[in-house]
């Protein structure tokens, strides 16, 4: 699958027909307090759905309670393995790269200033964590799990945002296409997906082909199941960057509100880190995974730690050489990773299950302005020049 300008461009003015006619409905009836309440007893796939629930929000998460029908299971297991044994790489490129890279497209950057609910970077990355872990759980598909509600509340956040958006005419259609459209929500998942495998290759991560592509494969699925279009969607790892490149090149720049969002980011981790000495390594490691370009469009300031964090790599390399030599050592590392990423959510989560809700309202201030539009070790995909 090829992209281009003109094919990007017709990405962006589709959205999510299901997950939009929904949000309308409930919208038009004045039940989305009631549909919020009662969401708030669903939690795990299977549960009955409470008594009072609106018949549209029924039927969309019975329409939406199953994974894809094209899902390779053993590819999943091989995801989940994946996480197991760079669960902590994982989070850090997550927390470190992902999130500052939705900062860097501006127009992104305000989506998630849009709502009271996604402006506190706790709560924001509390959510991303914990999506994340609940789809890496073996549970994650079948009765009890966390996964498929979660996704599915997500999918209704996203439609939610749009309906205000468009509701209260405070998005330019015309310039900026669709709000949260299927490009939009094709380059998050790039963000969560490829810009991690690209991240953990940067921190010396040694990684296999059949990993990358099994933690990438689990993210077309999330892609599938959180309304993106699998016609648009990249299948393989090499049109995944070829979908990026142009997406970052299209969109990528500075904005106050993606300098704002990044500075909230670096004083939420600078409290997670004990003490004040190791303070600098959170922007360290921002640039580091970044780049200097897009670290100084985000305003990340530069530390004494740069140069430190550049080593890295070559510790972990020293830590994967014990790991590799010994199945004991493995297993005691995979679960001091498990621990330390358990911790960090508990931190974010203050113990809590973090719940996706509707908004009923987007804060006052909230504007975009028109844009204009521009078994081996596994190794990145070439860079492409765009069509």
């Amino acid at each position: 699958m090829s992209y281009t300008d003109a094919s990007m461009n017709v990405l962006r003015e589709h959205g999510d027909e299901l997950a939009d006619a929904t949000v309308a409905a409930l919208f038009e009836r004045g039940e989305v307090g009631k549909f919020n309440t009662l969401m708030r007893y669903v939690s795990t796939a299977g549960a009955p759905l409470p008594d009072g629930l609106p018949e549209v929000a029924r039927e969309y998460l019975r329409a939406t309670s199953a994974p894809p029908d094209w899902i390779d299971w053993e590819v999943m297991e091989k995801a989940r393995l994946f996480f197991i044994d760079n669960n902590v790489h994982i989070s850090t490129a997550l927390s470190f790269a992902s999130m500052p890279a939705c900062y860097v497209v501006p127009h992104v950057a305000k989506l998630l200033s849009a709502t009271h609910g996604l402006e506190y970077p706790s709560k924001r990355m509390a959510e991303t964590g914990q999506f994340t872990v609940y789809l890496m759980r073996p549970d994650a598909f079948e009765a009890g799990g966390r996964f498929i509600p979660a996704a599915q509340k997500v999918r209704l956040l996203h439609a939610s945002i749009r309906h205000h958006l468009r509701r209260e005419n405070r998005w330019d259609t015309g310039a900026l296409g669709t709000p949260i459209c299927q490009e939009d929500m094709i380059g998050g998942q790039m963000f969560f997906s490829l810009l991690v495998l690209d991240s953990l290759h940067r921190l010396g991560i040694h990684m296999s082909e059949e990993g990358a592509e099994a933690y990438y494969y689990a993210w077309r699925v999330v892609g599938a199941m959180l309304g993106v279009s699998q016609d648009a969607a990249p299948r393989t790892l090499e049109e995944a960057r070829a979908f990026l490149d142009l997406y970052m090149i299209r969109h990528m720049g500075p904005s106050e509100e993606g300098a704002l969002l990044t500075r909230q980011l670096i004083d939420l981790y600078e409290e997670v880190v004990p003490g004040t000495f190791f303070d600098p390594i959170v922007s360290a490691l921002i640039r580091h995974l970044t780049g200097d370009t897009c670290a100084d469009w985000l305003r990340v300031p530069r530390t004494s730690w740069d140069t430190v964090v550049k080593a890295v790599p070559h510790l972990l390399g020293v830590l994967e050489a014990i790991e590799d030599r010994s199945p004991l050592a493995a297993r005691a590392l995979d679960r001091l990773g498990h621990l330390t990423t358990l911790l960090e959510l508990s931190s974010l989560t203050r113990g809590r299950v973090m719940h996706y809700a509707i908004p009923e309202q987007l804060k006052k201030e909230y504007d975009v302005p028109p844009a204009s539009h521009r078994t081996r070790r596994w190794h990145p995909p070439s860079a492409t020049v765009p069509g």
